[in-house]
């Protein structure tokens, strides 16, 4: 197994890591930073700060195995295949730690609204399937430039989110960053549509 698929795999692995660490009572009650108003504790927690640190890792080997495989040509068909699956599995375990833990500000909730989880996550369903029948055709459709601002603009939300602690402004910002990733989200997957739709309608 070559290098960037080694990383691939770390990135995978970093996400179990992830779930189990969110389990520990300890972390999430207890304060790397912490301040008082109106005589209740907010800080950064040692759960959001261990789990920052453990998806920047993992979005640093997204970067590292697409740069080592391009750069020594060592693309592989597994690593078509896992690297963009190790990308969603990272992102949306990171969100559902959102859509369980931490309070929003726009509106009140939970820091990642569940609306805009399942939004994100029915279109990478749609957007896979749209691949799949487009392959069996013959056809590849590359992401659009759209999609690489949503996975852009998701990454730096969720990064942004983990530090949510460290004031309201922080959690005001991340969450206006997630509401903008869920309208890139719904644009780039209506121009998947748009891409694929002479195969998807061929058989209607």
């Amino acid at each position: 197994m070559n290098l960037p698929n080694k990383l691939t795999l770390l990135r995978i692995l970093i996400v179990p890591i992830m779930i189990i660490i969110f389990y520990i009572p300890w972390l999430g009650n207890h304060y790397l930073f912490n301040y008082t108003v109106d005589g209740n504790m907010h800080g950064l927690t040692w759960l959001y700060f261990i789990e920052l640190l453990l998806f920047m890792v993992a979005a640093f080997t997204d970067f590292l195995d697409g740069h080592i495989a391009r750069k020594r040509n060592l693309v592989t068909s597994f690593g078509k295949f896992a690297d963009p699956l190790a990308d969603k599995i990272l992102v949306f375990a990171a969100m559902a730690i959102f859509l369980l833990n931490g309070s929003g500000l726009l509106p009140k909730g939970p820091l990642v609204p569940l609306w805009v989880y399942v939004v994100m996550l029915i279109r990478e369903f749609a957007v896979s399937g749209i691949r799949m029948v487009a392959a069996r055709n013959g056809e590849t459709i590359a992401a659009g430039r759209t999609g690489k601002w949503k996975t852009a603009v998701t990454m730096v939300a969720i990064i942004v989110l983990f530090l949510s602690g460290l004031h309201n402004a922080v959690i005001y910002v991340g969450q206006i960053l997630i509401y903008v990733a869920a309208i890139l989200t719904i644009i780039s997957g209506v121009e998947y549509f748009v891409k694929g739709r002479k195969h998807i309608l061929e058989s209607i």
